[in-house]
């Protein structure tokens, strides 16, 4: 059983101090105030805000505190005419933790006391704020005096102890919180998710230049490798091959190498040829003739056409190559070539599906990201060899535009996710992203529909959620306005989305602050969700490392739930949170662009961060993990294998177990996070350990439940915090299951630095 420890932490006015009270500072949030260290007060001096016109603003101050530990906050306030202007009136508050505010004081009222509760969960320092206006202005005067903050409980480092109360539900976890992002940028799509082995495939490049994987394969006499803009393919040139009769055994071709290849495994290619002669098209995965297949095609089409080629690799490389090559006299046009793994499903990466269908992820954000500020999604569309071949707008390297708008819902089909489609605000128009969202939904006989017909797809694809707009309040997005125009933007495009469809869902931009409170006020009828972003970087110790994400999570809650309230009855309606980027960002670049290799430490963070946005189910509707493969990805892929990430794991393991209704949870603090959900009779246990010691865990269960003597355990751990995973190799950190069939939740034995899950069935 856990005790409550009363004892005072600090009790204070505010008599000690030179030209501000000793610890305070002032803070205006919004409007114009008066603060005065005032001379006299309830028991001698006294601090008070006052405001003609209104204003948001508070005398503060920073406190140490337990973490885990519950607290009162108490004081006296007197008030002289306060209005409300959109805030609450005059209150003490806990700057960091929603709903750690005393009642508000209105009117004319003489010293009155205000109290409330609450729990520090993993906060080491408060802010507490002596506070006029709150979410909003007030006007008139208020004077704070005698605060108190008193410590209930705390846990006891040496014992550590939780209370779940079964009774006191927090509301309903959404499931769209286990959410993903995928973008054109480095290895994430191209390079990842979409089966493709060869780069600038249609030769955006000239093949042999220095930006080009194309190598020529050319002799000196009677030979030709050049570009030709009077046959262009789907860019403005083609590679053109010409050998005249004098070339005797010269090679005539193109090359390129850096393919990998697995000995037994067959693979797929398609060549976009014109012209007259013979062609040999060779997949080689070594030295000399015994480690190269060829095939050859007679072509005689003044038009390109596509022929097909199968090959089965006789040995394993990470250094194949395939060659283009005119064996004979004559002259050919290489408009276009693909080479995938015969086994790739529409176009996708057999093994990389298998693991997203293992991820479970209900919702997928494409195509940006930075990216989408600068993308036409009519590039997409059409035989993909015939597609053009773009420069990525915002990142490295160019984009074949293989994956579009089709591709993408088709890759939601295959792994039964919703697609979460965000339109181009930046460069592009209301117009464009209307015919969007017509191509998408619109009927048969609608012209984008005609069109979406005439690719082979009748029905509406039906996509209900869209993103309008990436990150626009930052100066690197293309297209970036001020706010005041963006304001304007988004209703434009809003308005032209829904005028097509009606049903549709949209999710707007939004940056903690100014930014998210005016769209919230002048745009509020205009969404659905709000976005937010953020990522953290690396921080040495354990434990501060693993606190960064949750920290952030609650950071991104209070200031919603602030400009919320602040808005008061001028609110639409209670527009909750699209998180659609979140995660860690930092270190090396080992899988490409951005393909930052992440550890067991990072996994722990990911998990506290999906405990903090439980804790807020009235806040978090939605969040995607940024991104999905490779680019700071929970997948990691080489040229022929993949592997789940450790971030991947809590991901996965939360998805499938840890649903229903969040539990108020109080205790344990300090290293230990615990986080609890009921779904009907089944409870969830999360347990993250940001220690390198094991712990013994007392849970207490409040509510008239008890347990079965039995439970399943679920355990993500490694040999140490920096332990990872590669593909191809064996994991070094993965999801262990264990049967409890002497299951005792008053003593959980917890493993050093590690995500322990605890499902069991309640009885009562």
């Amino acid at each position: 059983m856990l005790q409550l420890i009363l004892a005072a932490l600090a009790s204070f006015g505010f008599e000690q101090g030179t030209d501000l009270p000793e610890g305070f500072a002032t803070h205006t949030y919004g409007g114009s105030a008066a603060f005065v260290w005032e001379e006299t007060g309830r028991t001698g001096r006294s601090v008070s805000i006052a405001s003609e016109d209104g204003a948001d603003a508070a005398w503060q101050t920073r406190l140490a505190v337990r973490p885990g530990a519950v607290y009162r906050l108490s004081g006296w306030i007197r008030a002289e005419g306060v209005e409300s202007r959109g805030g609450r009136g005059a209150l003490f508050n806990v700057h960091e933790i929603l709903g750690a505010a005393t009642p508000a004081l209105l009117g004319t009222r003489p010293w009155t006391f205000v109290a409330c509760e609450f729990e520090t969960g993993s906060l080491a320092e408060i802010t507490v704020n002596c506070l006029f206006g709150g979410w909003g202005e007030a006007a008139g005067q208020a004077f704070f005096d005698d605060l108190d903050l008193e410590l209930l409980f705390q846990p006891d480092p040496e014992r550590p102890a939780a209370i779940i109360d079964l009774e006191r539900e927090r509301g309903t976890i959404s499931p769209y919180i286990y959410g993903q992002f995928i973008e054109h940028l480095g290895r994430c799509i191209n390079g990842g998710i979409w089966a493709e082995m060869l780069e600038d495939r249609k030769f955006f490049h000239q093949a042999g230049s220095f930006d080009s994987p194309w190598r020529r394969l050319a002799g000196e006499e009677g030979v030709s490798v050049s570009m030709d803009v009077e046959r262009p393919g789907a860019n403005s040139w083609s590679v053109k091959l010409r050998r005249g009769a004098r070339a005797g055994g010269e090679p005539c071709g193109i090359e390129q190498r850096g393919l990998g290849v697995s000995g037994g495994r067959e693979y797929q290619g398609r060549f976009l040829l014109a012209g007259r002669g013979s062609v040999e098209v060779a997949l080689s995965w070594g030295e000399g003739a015994g480690a190269r297949q060829a095939l050859a095609f007679d072509v005689d089409a003044a038009d390109f056409a596509s022929h097909s080629a199968a090959f089965l690799s006789g040995g394993s490389s990470e250094d194949a190559a395939l060659s283009i090559a005119l064996e004979g006299e004559g002259e050919v046009w290489i408009g276009a070539a693909s080479l995938m793994p015969a086994d790739n499903v529409r176009g996708l990466r057999a093994d990389v599906l298998d693991l997203l269908r293992q991820l479970g992820s209900p919702i997928y954000r494409w195509p940006g990201g930075n990216f989408v500020s600068g993308y036409d999604w009519r590039d997409g569309l059409g035989p993909p060899d015939q597609r053009p071949t773009r420069k990525n707008p915002a990142w490295q390297g160019i984009e074949p535009n293989d994956f579009g708008c089709c591709e993408f819902l088709d890759f939601c089909a295959e792994i039964e996710a919703e697609p979460l489609v965000v339109v181009n605000t930046g460069l592009g128009s209301p117009e464009l992203a209307a015919a969007l969202v017509e191509f998408l939904n619109g009927p048969a006989e609608s012209p984008e529909g005609r069109r979406r017909a005439r690719l082979g797809r009748v029905e509406p694809y039906g996509v209900r959620w869209f993103g309008v707009g990436n990150e626009m309040y930052g100066g690197w997005q293309l297209g970036h306005v001020p706010l005041e125009r963006y304001l304007v933007r988004h209703r434009e495009f809003a308005a032209a989305m829904r005028a097509v469809d009606p049903s549709i869902k949209l999710v707007a931009v939004g940056a903690s602050g100014e930014w998210s409170q005016r769209m919230l006020a002048d745009c509020g009828r205009e969404m659905d969700l709000l976005s937010e972003h953020f990522y953290c970087g690396r921080a040495e110790d354990l434990e501060e490392h693993v606190a960064q994400i949750p920290l952030a999570v609650r950071e991104k809650a209070v200031a919603h739930q602030s400009a919320l309230a602040a808005l008061g009855e001028q609110a639409a309606r209670a527009i909750l949170v699209a998180l659609d980027e979140w995660n860690y960002w930092y270190g090396d670049h080992v899988y490409g662009e951005l393909g930052t290799r992440y550890f067991l430490r990072d996994a722990l963070g990911i998990a506290r961060g999906l405990h903090e946005m439980t804790r807020h189910p009235d806040v978090f509707f939605m969040a995607n993990y940024a991104q999905t493969v490779n680019v700071i990805g929970c997948i990691k892929t080489t040229k022929t294998a993949a592997c789940l990430e450790t971030t991947a794991l809590p991901l996965l393991l939360y998805r499938r177990h840890f649903g229903g209704q969040a539990l108020t949870v109080t205790g344990p603090g300090g290293p230990l996070d615990v986080a609890a959900a009921r779904d009907n009779e089944r409870l969830a246990i999360g347990v993250v350990n940001a220690s390198r010691e094991g712990r013994r865990l007392s849970i207490e269960l409040k509510g008239g439940a008890c347990l079965p003597s039995g439970a399943r355990r679920f355990t993500i751990a490694g040999p140490d915090d920096l332990a990872y995973n590669e593909p191809g190799q064996p994991p070094r950190v993965a999801i262990r299951e264990e049967e409890l069939p002497d299951f005792d939740p008053a003593a959980l034995e917890i493993e050093p630095v590690s995500v322990t899950l605890f499902v069991a069935t309640l009885r009562r």
